[in-house]
């Protein structure tokens, strides 16, 4: 069996966009939840405001074996300038990848 989730907002402005997924499988024993999110912020900005864009990596693992259950994230955060007609603009995103493993009770069915 396999559950998505579809999520898609965007502001009244349309400056800031969020985006996301919730996956759920179950397969021979094993449940698999898979979350993506990604969100963008645009603002725009003076050239007087101008630093140097961000960017940041986290990873983070972890696994339980006496739960037999095991978990997984990555998340990227960052930023850059644009010009569009003629005016600058900054735009910040943040994308994340969860991804969650169990086990389930087999059931068998007669």
């Amino acid at each position: 069996m396999r559950d998505l989730l579809f999520r898609n907002l965007i502001s009244e402005d349309r400056k800031k966009r969020v985006v996301s997924t919730c996956e759920t499988a179950d397969n021979e024993g094993i449940r698999s939840v898979i979350r993506r999110h990604f969100i963008c912020l645009v603002k725009e900005v003076g050239s007087d405001m101008v630093k140097e864009p961000l960017k940041d990596i986290y990873i983070h693992k972890e696994r339980n074996s006496s739960e037999l259950k095991g978990s997984f994230l990555c998340r990227v955060k960052g930023s850059l300038y644009v010009v569009f007609k003629e005016k600058l603009f900054l735009i910040l995103y943040v994308h994340s990848l969860k991804i969650d493993l169990c086990t389930t009770p087999l059931v068998e069915y007669s």
